[in-house]
């Protein structure tokens, strides 16, 4: 029997070139797998063109409404951003894809998993390691880092060739001068012009360019936009008072941020392999989300559990951008934040202007905060009585005062002149 592949597939130049030089190079049965997450690409006729490409069978699935429910809102309840300003939208779809191109090897009997990320990205980790988690059985065939195929494909004038000897259906369009990585949560934009860092990506000269899911700033409405966000249990469940699932959530979002000109983001990021990159990256829903929710988190949550869960970012983003959601230190992770999320429901309103969000008010049937405790006026409940700060400040004082009195006595023992 032949051996059988399931191959990430999009029915580009690349993934066309990949299809037909895997099942050559292997005298494999080739499987196409394209993911729908949000991308909203062009999905007609590509279930003919990977059969003409050397595919046996397709599968074209709709990932939207888990990927929003099981990936995205278990993130932004973890709070997670990568080094301060990722929100992470490549990072969690690879998971999920992967995901799929696992349960598709079993169903089809595949030994062998393929992917067109390359040797020098994150992508190909977090692929792979998905594939250790969920089916270490598979092989994975990754082109890229095969020296046969970059030696028969250094450019894109050699796959051109390549498709038009093999009669490939691709159209293969003038190179852009940057790729780019669309899903639900957000696009990205990286290599090509963008690899000098000193290029300005907001200059409005090139508002054609990067304006995928988002105007800039300077286009945006003069007039700003409120918006009202109904949280249960950590998660978003209404807009404007209308109640959403978290795909309709994260529709909707996007569409308001993006008129705004929220979310955008220009950055120098650690790859996990080693290296430095710099992307820019439109997140106009996800930006709203996160920023309200925290909104909501700051009037329920209680102080110790949010300092803790809040210590725990870093180590939870890093796991989304390195690739290891199906790790079990994740898992237990998630399991911390699922519980810290009970208390969090109520209303956060936001105001949307010119490609900044502000806090317009907050409001929850479980706040932790109490205005009669908090008030600078008297204290009708006495649940706070001003006077037991002197203990307080003298004792959370005292080993400041006992390092500082040892080391004026030190200073003044070191100088006092030696005896002969």
């Amino acid at each position: 029997m032949k051996k059988k592949i399931v191959l990430a597939y999009s029915g580009g130049l690349d993934t066309s070139v990949l299809l037909s030089w895997i099942k050559e190079t292997y005298d494999a049965e080739m499987i196409a797998f394209c993911a729908n997450i949000g991308q909203e690409e062009e999905l007609k006729g590509l279930d003919k063109k990977a059969a003409k490409t050397g595919a046996s069978k397709i599968y074209i699935d709709d990932l939207q409404e888990e990927f929003a429910r099981d990936f995205i809102y278990p993130m932004i309840q973890a709070g997670a951003i990568y080094e301060g300003q990722y929100f992470l939208g490549t990072s969690i779809a690879r998971p999920l894809i992967a995901k799929r191109m696992v349960e598709i090897a079993k169903k089809e009997g595949a030994t062998a998993i393929g992917h067109g990320a390359t040797g020098k990205g994150n992508d190909q980790v977090r692929f792979e390691l998905t594939a250790a988690a969920l089916a270490p059985q598979l092989e994975i065939i990754a082109p890229w880092r095969d020296e046969r195929f970059r030696n028969q494909f250094p450019g894109r004038a050699e796959m051109i060739d390549y498709c038009e000897k093999k009669k490939i259906p691709v159209q293969a369009s003038a190179k852009k001068p940057f790729s780019m990585d669309r899903n639900l949560l957000h696009i990205s934009y990286e290599a090509g012009i963008l690899e000098d860092p000193w290029f300005d990506a907001g200059d409005l000269k090139y508002a054609n360019y990067f304006n995928t899911l988002s105007v800039f700033p300077e286009q945006a409405p003069d007039k700003p936009e409120m918006v009202e966000l109904e949280f249960e249990k950590g998660n978003c469940v209404s807009v404007n008072g209308k109640a959403l699932d978290p795909l309709g959530v994260m529709k909707l979002l996007n569409k308001l941020g993006g008129k705004h000109g929220v979310g955008r983001v220009d950055m120098v990021e650690n790859r996990f392999v080693g290296m430095k990159s710099r992307g820019v990256y439109e997140t106009p829903g996800g930006s709203i989300l996160h920023f309200a929710h925290r909104q909501m988190e700051s009037l329920t949550m209680d102080r110790e559990v949010m300092h803790l869960r809040d210590s725990l970012i870093p180590k939870y983003a890093a796991l989304v951008y390195n690739g290891f959601w199906y790790a079990p230190e994740r898992e237990a992770l998630q399991a911390l934040v699922t519980d810290s999320q009970k208390n969090v429901s109520g209303t956060v309103r936001v105001k949307l202007y010119k490609g900044s969000i502000h806090a317009a008010g907050r409001k929850s049937p479980l706040s932790l905060y109490r205005p009669d405790i908090a008030t600078m006026e008297a204290d009708p409940t006495n649940a706070y009585n001003q006077d037991d700060a002197t203990g307080f400040i003298r004792l959370n004082g005292l080993r400041l005062k006992t390092g500082s009195l040892v080391a004026q006595a030190n200073a003044k023992g070191a100088k006092k002149p030696r005896k002969k």
